[in-house]
């Protein structure tokens, strides 16, 4: 068997695991992939769309963003990634909602389907909805908005943290022209000398101690932590209606981290917008959130307030990952972890996709994704514990 062959050795979507893809079987999924990835492209790229065709109504008018069934996929050469697979949940003005889960969840993909960045052309949204109120109350529907549209929201209405300052940032360009950009960009009437004003004044906010030292650097001149704090002045610029915060302090130390926090929260009660904060520290999200979304491979398995997810946690994964934190149970002296791995984002099964790392999975775990079940008017959760079957599985085994 040569080089090529080893590497080429992927399990088929569909087949028995002592199965692999052959360069024959690659080719034709190939050939699939591409013919839908040109659909979705040829849509996307449409000239004059009429306004009507992106315009809708949200479900409910005190929410800044709705996702309804959100399905983005990556057509891969080894089969179809569903990264985000059948996502719903809201974002109402003036809140924090928090989306925490393990890396590759689909919390990243989620914030970028949003923003209409993901990587084209093997991402594509293929189902669903995203709906946009803006202050107006003109409400977008997000997957049909044509780019040059998405281009008037995106920085100004919608502002993005992302989780990597180094590969956001520009090196070729210093700090402040990049920075100057955003306010020239979408503020009206903005001169080259007011957007610097403004940049620096931005630079202040977030803390940096010499701002026309760094108004005038390039970004390999800056520290990490100085790199983010450049991206959350950027993000901050033009008082956005929502602000999505990804991993915004990642590459801060403590101290630094703690007045972040306290910056977006701040700025979030001074234009009463809205935040969607993603991050793996749960510290985080019980100190900013006012909703937490509980994501798992690609799915919401449990949503609900702060306080009904910290203190009355529903699904196995939520209350592993609660039990998983530094000051959570501990084993022999050593911090809890959840067993198992994640399922095979390409093969994922019909089933419960905790199923095979759940400590309370029963038969009916093994043959249905299991519904939503409402615990209260903000809570739910997607477990079989809770209904039908499952519920009388788990009474009998009381008995």
């Amino acid at each position: 068997m040569g080089l090529i062959d080893i590497f080429k050795r992927k399990k088929i979507e569909g087949v028995d695991d002592t199965m692999y893809l052959t360069l024959r079987e690659e080719r034709r999924i190939s050939k699939e992939n591409n013919k839908i990835i040109r659909k979705f492209e040829r849509e996307k790229n449409r000239k004059n769309v009429p306004e009507e065709e992106y315009l809708t109504q949200m479900r409910d008018p005190s929410n800044v963003v709705e996702f309804e069934d959100l399905h983005t996929y990556f057509f891969t050469d080894v089969g179809t990634v569903k990264s985000v697979n059948g996502v719903s949940f809201d974002i109402p003005q003036g809140k924090i909602v928090g989306v925490v889960g393990e890396s590759g969840c689909g919390k990243s993909v989620t914030s970028l389907s949003l923003m209409q960045l993901v990587q084209a052309p093997q991402g594509q949204i293929v189902k669903g909805s995203i709906r946009y109120q803006d202050s107006n109350g003109k409400c977008y529907e997000i997957t049909k908005m044509p780019k040059d549209k998405m281009l008037k929201i995106r920085g100004k209405d919608i502002a993005m943290i992302f989780q990597e300052p180094m590969t956001s940032l520009n090196p070729v360009f210093k700090i402040g022209e990049q920075m100057d950009e955003v306010v020239l960009l979408h503020v009206e009437g903005s001169t080259p000398e007011s957007a610097k004003a403004r940049s620096i004044e931005m630079l202040k906010l977030v803390g940096i101690a010499m701002p026309e030292k760094v108004y005038n650097s390039y970004p390999h001149e800056l520290s990490g932590g100085m790199r983010q704090r450049v991206m959350i002045a950027m993000a901050l610029s033009c008082d956005p209606r929502l602000i999505i915060a990804d991993e915004p302090t990642t590459a801060l130390d403590v101290t630094i981290q703690a007045q972040i926090l306290e910056l977006l929260r701040d700025v979030k009660n001074r234009i009463n917008g809205s935040i969607m904060l993603i991050t793996h520290d749960l510290g985080v999200i019980a100190e900013m959130a006012d909703y937490v979304v509980v994501m798992y491979a690609g799915r919401i398995i449990e949503k609900g307030t702060v306080r009904e997810i910290f203190h009355d946690p529903k699904h196995p994964y939520t209350i592993g990952l609660m039990r998983s934190k530094p000051t959570g149970e501990t084993r022999d002296n050593r911090l809890y972890s959840i067993k198992g791995q994640v399922p095979n984002p390409i093969n994922m099964p019909d089933h419960c996709y905790f199923y095979n790392r759940c400590d309370k999975a029963m038969n009916v775990c093994s043959r249905d994704y299991p519904d939503m079940v409402d615990f209260s008017s903000t809570h739910c959760a997607a477990c079989h514990l809770y209904y039908g079957e499952g519920l009388q599985e788990q009474n009998k085994g009381k008995e």
